[in-house]
């Protein structure tokens, strides 16, 4: 079983608030065996799982955490979800992936920016844009300066800052404040928005699976990354 059915388990009885002895006895095991479950001590049976996808109300793909979906939809990858090449030439197929990407993006950054224009905090929201902006500054950049027609007069940055990394000090930057303004903000105790699963499926009925699209790619990907980095 893997990590991620652990930390599940456990999120979802905190989630409705209850304690591991209640959530054991409602199971039918002992809170000791409910707590080697929840830290990934000891695996459980099939018949435990139905169990607690049904207390829960969840799907077993859910628990296992094979999707960020409860009831059990799978969440594919852009190029799994919309491959047509098998029918059409590698154009086409480029187009759609473009166009899903351009989908996937523009949602959840509209998603990301209503959440901060409710939280009302400026300083935030000027970071956040600041650093999405110099993202998008460096992606068009390299792609405008690898076409025959680049050139880097169109830029007032010089190249050789450009190359030396200023855009990417200037995200750390921005980044930093970023975190920095929100985590005053909770050290206020203002008011967050509510960013249950519940809620932002209400308030964002269409664009939140956007989202929830490049939380699962990115954190595979990371994940990935990080375990190739660490084997020998």
């Amino acid at each position: 079983m893997n990590a991620d059915f652990a930390r599940t388990l456990a999120l979802l009885r905190h989630e409705r608030g209850i304690s591991q002895r209640q959530a054991a006895e409602t199971l039918g095991i002992s809170q000791a065996l409910l707590s080697h479950y929840e830290n990934g001590v000891r695996e459980p049976g099939l018949n435990f799982v139905v169990k607690a996808c049904d207390f829960y109300n969840v799907s077993a793909d859910f628990l296992l955490g094979r999707t960020l979906s409860r009831d059990g939809t799978t969440i594919l990858d852009a190029e799994t979800l919309y491959d047509v090449s098998d029918e059409r030439d590698n154009v086409l197929k480029g187009s759609v992936m473009a166009t899903l990407s351009k989908k996937l993006i523009v949602n959840s950054t509209g998603v990301l920016f209503d959440l901060l224009g409710r939280l009302g905090n400026k300083k935030a929201i000027k970071a956040a844009s600041n650093y999405l902006s110099t993202a998008l500054y460096t992606l068009y950049r390299h792609l405008f300066q690898s076409s025959p027609d680049g050139n880097d007069g169109f830029f007032s940055v010089s190249r050789e800052h450009f190359v030396a990394g200023l855009p990417r000090a200037d995200m750390i930057l921005n980044e930093t404040e970023y975190v920095a303004t929100l985590a005053g903000q909770r050290k206020e105790a203002q008011q967050f928005p509510d960013m249950s699963h519940d809620a932002m499926t209400s308030a964002y009925p269409g664009t939140y699976q956007s989202l929830l699209q490049i939380i699962h790619v990115c954190g595979e990907r990371l994940n990935k990354e990080l375990t190739n980095y660490s084997e020998p």
